[in-house]
């Protein structure tokens, strides 16, 4: 008789996300934008691309911090959690592509930058960006599966491959990770001025790079407490003084430019701009700082695990303040989520984590604290990249 595994309550609330979702997306496509969002022509871009787009990119930068790390600077200890930064990135991109089928007016036109070339303009090489690096991770990923395949063969042909596909990544990556800010730079006098500034797309590049290594650590966390895998502790330590250090520069080139620009008055401007920056510096990138520069929280798993997770947090509300509170007092819309977008919103991730423990649990993706080897043809040992 087969046993039939109960699924756990955390998946069935999460198939039930995604079932009410899919609810969600069908009134979508039935009715309009207008029937699920409260966007308007004062306000058009809202949650969607704020969190779907702008967040979704920026947490799946961990596979491209760690392919530079092990493969561009030959930092091997840090590969046990390639592959699943990898997963992470690929699925990130993927959950990315949905969302924006479902916020574009005219999703089935989603093909035209293919033939339809506009060099001139940013969101025209962002989109050529995110299809040649979604295409570029899930020809990295499908290594897991040409060796869960048992294809050794072809697993030998794409790893001859690695090289060019580690250039291209962290190419397109850098690309498309700053242009995400050079999107709101022609709106000098619609962005508040705490958040524009010529310098949005270095500060998104050192900020995505920051939550790369900030992901792969909350990452790692949580898979070892999900499948019972060992943290490595010196490897997390690694990236958290990576972090520090990146951190630092991110905080030194924001309080510089604010200076410089003299946006410094907007901090006494009483409003939710204010407050919402306030939170977004303090509590992702001072706090996880000091977190980082005392020894008991920079030498133990769950103080590290800790400080990753704020700087995760710093990113999103930096993303969301760009592309929707940065945005919302010049425009003059009264802008609050509709509960059907943070709906879809919330069953796209859900998803995404579904599929991810899916793939984990399936291929060789990996216990995230080290190598492992993997039987090829004849018992002859294949190390994972």
């Amino acid at each position: 008789m087969i046993a039939i595994r109960r699924p756990s309550a955390g998946r069935v609330l999460l198939w039930l996300l995604v079932l009410a979702g899919a609810a969600a997306v069908t009134i979508r496509f039935a009715g309009g934008l207008g029937a699920v969002t409260h966007l308007s022509d004062q306000f058009p871009w809202g949650v969607w691309i704020g969190f779907d787009v702008m967040v979704g990119v920026a947490l799946a930068a961990g596979a491209f911090t760690l392919n530079a790390t092990v493969h561009l600077f030959h930092l091997d200890r840090y590969g046990g959690l390639l592959r699943p930064a990898v997963l992470t990135g690929f699925l990130g991109y993927l959950m990315v592509i949905i969302a924006l089928l479902v916020d574009l007016g005219r999703p089935w036109n989603i093909w035209h930058p293919i033939i339809m070339w506009n060099p001139h303009s940013v969101m025209f090489e962002v989109a050529w960006c995110v299809m040649l690096y979604t295409a570029v991770l899930g020809l990295e990923f499908g290594q897991a599966v040409l060796e869960r395949l048992r294809l050794w063969r072809l697993l030998q042909i794409a790893r001859m491959s690695i090289g060019p596909l580690v250039v291209a990544a962290v190419i397109l990556s850098t690309l498309h990770q700053s242009s995400l800010g050079s999107l709101f730079l022609i709106a000098p006098g619609k962005l508040h001025p705490l958040w524009y500034t010529a310098l949005l797309p270095v500060l998104f590049f050192i900020s995505a790079v920051a939550v790369g290594l900030a992901m792969a650590t909350v990452e790692a966390a949580a898979a070892a407490r999900l499948f019972r895998h060992r943290l490595d502790l010196p490897v997390l330590v690694g990236l958290s003084r990576a972090t520090l250090i990146i951190l630092t520069v991110y905080l030194g080139l924001k309080v510089l430019d604010i200076a410089v620009r003299g946006a410094w008055t907007a901090l006494f401007v009483p409003g939710v701009e204010r407050l919402m920056f306030g939170l977004e510096m303090g509590v992702g990138v001072i706090l996880p700082l000091l977190l980082l520069s005392v020894n008991h929280f920079s030498r133990s798993a769950p103080g590290i695990t800790l400080a990753s997770a704020l700087v995760v947090v710093g990113v999103v509300l930096n993303r969301l303040n760009v592309a929707v509170t940065g945005m919302l007092g010049s425009s003059g819309a009264l802008y609050v989520p509709a509960w059907t977008e943070v709906l879809i919103t919330v069953s796209i991730v859900a998803a995404g984590i579904l599929a991810y423990l899916w793939v984990m649990e399936h291929l060789p993706i990996g216990p995230p604290h080290g190598p492992r080897p993997v039987d090829g043809p004849n018992g002859a040992p294949w190390e994972m990249a």
